[in-house]
């Protein structure tokens, strides 16, 4: 059985998670069976897709055409064997206890064909458990999906003791026609990859505050702005819900010891129904009170550490169990928890046997077991070695480019960037700015290079703006602000005045930061899904990186003011009309075009486009000096290889093979 085989899907359960993942399966073309133990249940859930479908249609983010198709490829159902009975893929959803799941799985055997697939989307409970209440352990594997899954890229696909390959290669391809990013987790390993990292990560942070060492304030400022996560850890636990993370961490106690010991903190919440948001308060106050207000200064070195240690160490154990390598628990990390770097590559980066030296002292200071370092990682620290190995990773391309926040390869004749952070919508953080600078240079500098396209990873924005959460982290220096300016005018400068042409395709948000960054590119194609704006001045700023300079060259002053001022965001069609965008095409068709466009412009003669690249930009300001700029060249060109090259290919009505000389 492959991917191919599978056209009918069953999901168990149509509660938050169940019918968000049937309706991920039914955009996807899937034919959905929704099931759930009485009418009213599995109404209520087929409801809520046909809400969020009409949402998703209301924001172009699908058509309306598409939404009403998706929605009747949904089938609501009670009977387990109406379900099941023609399934190729059952994805169990139902809550997170073993005696409900035995019992579902126990009428699936029962009624569901014998190709059929079994998956579960338990966040925490053993894959090889579940597996064995079936008589076909080998055809079961976890499908850990991330709430909402609509939304949320990541799926988890997990091997049991006696999952087969050929299961696991089917479900993940099954995850990709779905519009996700699978990652394989090899071993059967409590809390899998992320609730592994993520659940100790909350539980060291209320044993700081429990024990005194420091306050809930310090802690998510250290979390936050510090590290650079997404959110504080207490304002994480209160967004997922307090409960949700304290099963999790007894279940991983139970099964791997005292070195999860949950922390009376996070017990004492639970016990008092204190659960975070839905329950109005947990450890801030989000009915009397302003909810998380995180103070950016409050943050504190030993703290870091000591997060960072205990993250390190999580992540020491599942490479070292086999659970998953560094790229993986990173890439799942990244996705499924929003951290704009993963915690190897954080821990990589503050040095292993700095963190090992953390733990040994915390473990010295406490003899607390959660501080005793693994092996693996205290191998890497005395070999002065880290988890990340390129050799291993795969992260290096074809082309021999490697960069953390972009995949830049070489296909052909054209050098294609692509913004590689869709866990933070292709956010612009420094570290970007400085990759994107090299690539530059490497494509330029690369004689097989003739065009640069230039894209966003995932199909939600081509870059949603600047990583604010980065940018407040410096605590609103102006003398930072300033840097943080200059720095990303050069870079987009760089690639303003590349010598290569320059396409960007839009595929979602293109905003503040993104569209200065599109503005840089000569040409521009999008989606007719795509929502370009510049929102500074609803944050109190202007755009920073030379959008209050080249934009008014692109669509001129009157509209450059009104996109800038009114901070609105504007949709392509509207875009194309002004002049920023060359192109509109249907989601479906943008990419063939932007490759096809990219190809041509590659094939256009190398020596003219520099050329006038050159003339342009001098011209911009100084019609007289472009001008000066254009004669030299039309000189200089007349004497090129690329100049006969045309001639001859017109007067034999072929087409030309620019060499560039």
């Amino acid at each position: 059985m492959d991917a191919s085989d599978v056209d009918t899907i069953a999901v168990l359960g149509a509660g938050n998670m169940g019918h968000g993942i049937a309706e991920v399966a039914a955009l996807a073309g899937y034919d959905v069976a929704l099931r759930d133990i009485d009418e009213e249940l599995v109404q209520e859930g087929y409801d809520s897709i046909e809400w969020s479908l009409q949402k998703l249609a209301e924001k172009d983010r699908i058509g309306d055409d598409e939404a009403e198709a998706a929605l009747d490829r949904v089938e609501a159902v009670v009977p387990v064997e109406d379900a099941v009975g023609d399934a190729d893929l059952v994805i169990e959803a139902v809550p997170e206890k073993m005696e409900i799941k035995a019992d579902v799985w126990g009428e699936v055997e029962e009624h569901a064909p014998e190709h059929t697939l079994f998956a579960s989307n338990t966040s925490s409970i053993s894959i090889t458990d579940l597996s064995e209440q079936t008589a076909r352990p080998e055809q079961f594997c976890g499908m850990h999906f991330f709430n909402p899954p609509v939304r949320m890229d990541l799926v988890e696909v997990i091997s049991g003791g006696h999952t087969s390959e050929e299961t696991t290669d089917v479900v993940a391809a099954v995850a990709e026609e779905m519009g996700k990013t699978p990652v394989h987790v090899r071993k059967d390993s409590p809390g899998f990859v992320v609730n592994r990292v993520l659940v100790p990560l909350m539980n060291e942070a209320a044993w700081l505050v429990h024990e005194g060492e420091a306050t809930i304030a310090e802690v998510d400022a250290t979390t936050k702005f510090d590290l650079g996560l997404p959110m504080g850890s207490f304002e994480l636990a209160d967004q997922v819900g307090i409960d949700v993370g304290y099963h999790v961490l007894e279940y991983i106690h139970a099964e791997l010891g005292d070195a999860y010991e949950p922390c009376p903190l996070l017990a004492e919440k639970v016990e008092a129904e204190e659960l975070g948001k839905k329950t109005g308060s947990g450890f801030y106050d989000y009915e009397d009170g302003e909810g998380a207000e995180i103070p950016a200064d409050a943050g504190r070195e030993d703290v870091r550490d000591r997060l960072l240690a205990l993250m390190a160490n999580e992540v020491a154990g599942l490479i070292g169990n086999d659970v998953a390598d560094a790229a993986d628990v990173d890439r799942a990390v990244k996705l499924g928890a929003g951290f704009p770097d993963g915690p190897a590559k954080l821990a990589d980066d503050h040095g292993i046997a700095a963190l090992v030296e953390t733990l040994d002292e915390a473990h010295e200071a406490t003899d607390a077991p959660r501080y005793e370092a693994v092996s693996y990682l205290r191998e890497l620290g005395e070999a002065g070695g880290i988890f990340h190995d390129t050799a291993d990773d795969g992260e290096e391309t074809a082309a021999g480019y490697e960069f953390d926040t972009l995949d830049v390869t070489v296909d052909g004749r054209v050098g294609h960037v692509e913004l590689d952070r869709p866990h933070r919508m292709n956010t612009i953080s420094a570290e970007l700015l400085d990759d994107l600078a090299d690539a530059v240079d490497e494509l330029e500098a690369d004689d097989d290079v003739r065009a640069i396209l230039l894209t966003g990873a995932g199909d939600r924005a081509f870059s949603a703006g600047a990583d604010v959460q980065s940018m407040a982290a410096g605590g609103g220096d102006p003398l930072e602000g300033t840097e943080l300016s200059k720095t990303g005018q050069e870079t987009f400068g760089k690639l303003e005045a590349a010598d290569l042409p320059v396409l960007a395709a839009i595929d979602g948000y293109c905003l503040g930061g993104g569209m200065e960054l599109a503005t840089c590119a000569d040409m521009r194609i999008a989606s007719d899904r795509s929502e370009l704006g510049q929102p500074e001045h609803n944050l109190g700023l202007l755009p920073g990186w030379g959008g209050t300079q080249r934009l008014k060259h692109v669509v001129g002053e009157g509209r450059a003011k009104e996109i800038i001022f009114t901070a609105e965001r504007y949709d392509a069609e509207t875009m194309a009309d002004y002049g920023f965008l060359n192109e509109v095409h249907a989601p479906d068709e943008l990419h063939d075009r932007a490759w096809e466009l990219a190809r041509d412009l590659a094939a256009g003669p190398p020596v003219a486009q520099r050329y006038t690249k050159r003339a342009m930009l001098a011209g911009r300001d100084d019609t007289d000096a472009g001008l000066a700029v254009e004669s030299q060249a039309f000189g200089q060109l007349m004497n090129t290889e690329d100049l006969m090259e045309g001639v001859m290919a017109f007067m034999g009505d072929d087409d030309p093979e620019f060499e560039g000389k």
